[in-house]
């Protein structure tokens, strides 16, 4: 695959973002694509459905930001749950802390993808 200039590539990422897995159905990768997709939104309904903390920023608390944003990486799921769902998670619930852990994997798992698509994009990565 022949590179693709960094200018093209901002929007590519911008979109593999907020749809987890899209970058590298874009790129011609459609089944590690749908894997990603699949693996990332996996997480985070896995996460939702153990009432795991929807990371937000908390006055105080300036940790608070690095769990928020690593949660929010996770594109669209975070949308979905945090404004479409009004989801914040429940400490009292007994998968509280595995549910956090997954909506953070979910997240984190996302911001990998995205330097694995500007690798593939600029031909660094084949």
């Amino acid at each position: 695959m022949s590179a693709w200039p960094p200018w093209r590539l901002v929007p590519l990422i911008a979109g593999a973002w907020l749809v987890p897995g899209s970058g590298h159905f874009a790129l011609g990768r459609r089944g590690r694509g749908l894997a990603f997709f699949a693996l990332v939104a996996g997480s985070a309904t896995i996460g939702a459905l153990l009432h795991g903390n929807l990371f937000g920023i908390q006055p105080g608390q300036p940790l608070s930001l690095l769990a928020t944003l690593a949660v929010a990486a996770s594109g669209a799921p975070y949308f979905v749950l945090r404004v479409g769902l009004g989801f914040t998670g429940d400490p009292y619930a007994p998968g509280y802390e595995y549910g956090s852990v997954f909506l953070l994997s979910a997240g984190l798992m996302n911001l990998m993808l995205l330097f694995d698509v500007w690798d593939i994009g600029s031909g660094r990565k084949e």
